[in-house]
């Protein structure tokens, strides 16, 4: 039977795919006719033609396959068109599903984002159990990756058998596009980044959160979720460790949240005048008020997940950087915590 992995195109998704390929899965990988597809090079995988918003394509993605992987998502914090980010993620979402159904596939692992469950709250720090609602979902991406998590947790009430997975800070090599996070690497790399916000993360070595995948679909009990997260730490912490693994020196000012907010309303004005995209989009800027700090318990406990060092992740990622010549200069500088989460 194959393995359908969707967003093998993208960072984790990358990850996972390779995974179940050197596990000696048959995979086959969802892309997208305009697809980058540099993450795939030298990936053992049949490739399928398709679109999360078509039907039929996914019917073809689907015909024989056992267990879906759907990694896909549309993760941006700006877009000219919000509604691009819901089609993707919950239609989309709600597309595969459906067609999921009609295979009758044995397994299938949703990856939505701990963004879902890292909301403030008083005491504990925010579990699988915390229930929390639309309303407290910051822009686009994260409502709709709250939307698409709930059509799984229906799909798996329903019958079909829904794994849920939620991913906290991936880092690591092998993050073309960059990602949000990736961007803050680079930027850090390049030195354009003159100070800090007052934020935190979960962080998780990537190859690891891809491991954690796996290990859902074959101990995770469907229609649960599974944070799949390392270590919690500040942005100024993080930022320290690149320091000690590139030799660059950490940025020492803290910008307190309403000087980011600033920066991000005049660089979104600027961005719409010249159509660009915000260097410091504002949603980045409210996320980050408040630390995505999480209890990682459940994974460890139920799926056996371990992961390794932050310090060797992000080691792995600045060299990885610098090897496929992300590391330049001559860009303006950003403020570091405005892409996070």
């Amino acid at each position: 039977m194959k393995t359908l992995v969707t967003g093998a195109t993208g960072f984790l998704g990358s990850h996972v795919a390779r995974a179940l390929a050197g596990r000696g899965e048959d995979v086959r990988v969802l892309v997208r006719p305009s697809s980058d597809l540099r993450a795939l090079e030298g990936l053992n995988a049949e490739r399928c033609t398709g679109d999360l918003r078509d039907r039929a394509s996914l019917d073809r993605a689907m015909d024989g396959a056992g267990k879906v992987f759907h990694v896909a998502a549309d993760y941006r914090l700006w877009a000219r068109d919000p509604r691009e980010i819901y089609e993707s993620n919950v239609n989309g979402t709600r597309n595969l599903l459906d067609a999921a159904r009609r295979a009758g596939v044995t397994k299938f692992v949703y990856t939505s984002t701990v963004a879902t469950i890292a909301v403030p709250r008083e005491g504990e720090l925010p579990n699988e159990r915390t229930q929390s609602s639309v309303d407290e979902m910051i822009g686009n991406y994260k409502r709709s990756k709250f939307e698409a998590e709930q059509c799984a947790l229906r799909a798996a009430e329903a019958g079909l058998p829904v794994v849920i997975v939620n991913p906290t800070t991936p880092v690591g090599p092998g993050d073309w596009k960059p990602t949000p996070t990736g961007k803050i690497v680079v930027d850090f790399l390049n030195g354009r980044m003159p100070g800090y916000v007052d934020t935190g993360l979960n962080f998780v070595p990537v190859e690891d959160c891809a491991q954690g995948h796996l290990l859902a679909a074959e101990r995770g009990r469907v229609g649960e979720r599974y944070i799949l997260g390392g270590r919690n730490l500040t942005l100024k912490q993080m930022l320290d460790i690149l320091s000690s693994i590139s030799g660059k020196s950490a940025p020492r000012w803290k910008f307190p949240h309403v000087l980011a907010y600033a920066a991000a309303c005049v660089d979104t004005a600027v961005s719409r005048l010249l159509g660009r995209e915000p260097r410091i989009p504002l949603e980045g800027v409210r996320m980050a008020r408040h630390k995505m700090f999480v209890d990682t318990s459940k994974a460890e406990r139920d799926l056996g997940f371990a992961p390794g060092p932050i310090e060797a992740a992000l080691a792995r990622a600045v060299e990885w950087y610098e090897r496929n010549g992300y590391v330049a200069e001559g860009h303006a500088p950003a403020v570091a915590g405005a892409r996070a989460a």
